[in-house]
């Protein structure tokens, strides 16, 4: 079973209350070694997602700044500390900042182990949907709740962010919907390197929350495209559950899979073919070799692209 069918079956489970709940309560993991990009960037890996015992969530990384230590997600829930004393081994600065790629809690889940003086930022979707009264677990709104909604993010953008300057300059991207309606890129020119979140889960058809965080199968494509043009001189790039950093390229072609499925999938519908039909004749091209396509959620993507979502 590869990592992204596991990925949708702890989604659905995740969907239930009680289920979320036991998963909380299960003996908590180690956070992994942490790994110098260049320069004052660290790289946090969360692990094989279909290794349960040993998961923690999705990537983070970490810029050691003249200020103080900026990281990037959080993890499961429980994985403040363990972040905390990876951080510790290459620096006695205190974490300051806090972003968030989206709203996930495999991606926020540790928000509420840091200070409050920590600032918290992320795109105003993100925000949004943290700060919703009620949601499916996998949205992680409860985290917030009552007085733990000071960890809510303080400082939010629309489009484009730039925090700091220098070495230490961050530049925040958001190009529409895809993954959910918050998803950002965080880039690091200095170090020449990009945190894609789960708008990139490197060559594995996506998982695409439509459902519960405003996600848009017929809008992660173009929202790709426009990532792809949009952002320069990035050399590595690290995605939500990639192992290890990657290169610029691997995006980019990431970016011509998913496009060229959409454009399938949207063709089979104008032609009248069935969704049935559709799933049961998608190949992945010759040219994308290795990339995984789990029926799963090629159906669930196509089903979103034939109603439109």
């Amino acid at each position: 079973m590869n990592r992204l069918t596991v990925l949708a079956i702890l989604l659905t489970v995740w969907g239930l209350s009680a289920g979320a709940a036991a998963l909380q309560q299960t003996q908590k993991p180690n956070v992994r070694a942490i790994q110098k990009i260049r320069d004052n960037l660290y790289f946090i890996s969360g692990g094989e997602l279909s290794e349960r015992a040993t998961w923690t969530g999705g990537n983070s990384m970490v810029l050691v700044g003249d200020k103080g230590v900026v990281l990037v997600d959080t993890m499961l829930p429980g994985m403040g500390q363990g972040i905390l004393a990876q951080i510790r081994s290459v620096t006695d600065k205190p974490v300051t900042m806090i972003i968030n790629t989206h709203t996930h809690y495999d991606h926020s889940g540790s928000n509420t182990d840091f200070p409050a003086t920590v600032e918290f930022v992320a795109h105003e979707g993100t925000r949004a949907n943290m700060a919703r009264e009620k949601c499916q677990p996998v949205t992680n709104c409860a985290a917030f709740q009552g007085e733990n909604a000071k960890f809510l993010p303080k400082r939010t953008f629309k489009d484009r962010l730039t925090l700091f300057s220098g070495k230490d300059q961050i530049d925040l991207y958001h190009f529409g919907r895809g993954h959910t309606d918050g998803d950002t890129f965080v880039v690091f020119p200095a170090a020449r390197a990009m945190h894609a979140g789960d708008m990139f889960p490197r060559q594995q058809m996506p998982y695409i929350d439509v459902a519960n965080s405003g996600g848009s199968a017929s809008d992660f494509g173009p929202t790709l495209q426009k990532t792809v043009a949009g952002i320069k001189n990035v050399d590595t790039v690290v995605g939500g559950h990639t192992f290890t950093p990657v290169p610029w390229n691997d995006f980019t072609t990431y970016s011509d899979f998913y496009n060229d499925f959409l454009r399938d999938a949207q063709a089979a519908r104008e032609k009248g073919t069935s969704v049935d039909d559709f799933v049961k004749a998608y190949r992945v091209a010759d040219k994308y070799k290795g990339f995984i396509t789990d029926a799963n959620l090629v159906r669930a993507n196509a089903e979103a692209i034939f109603a439109g979502r």
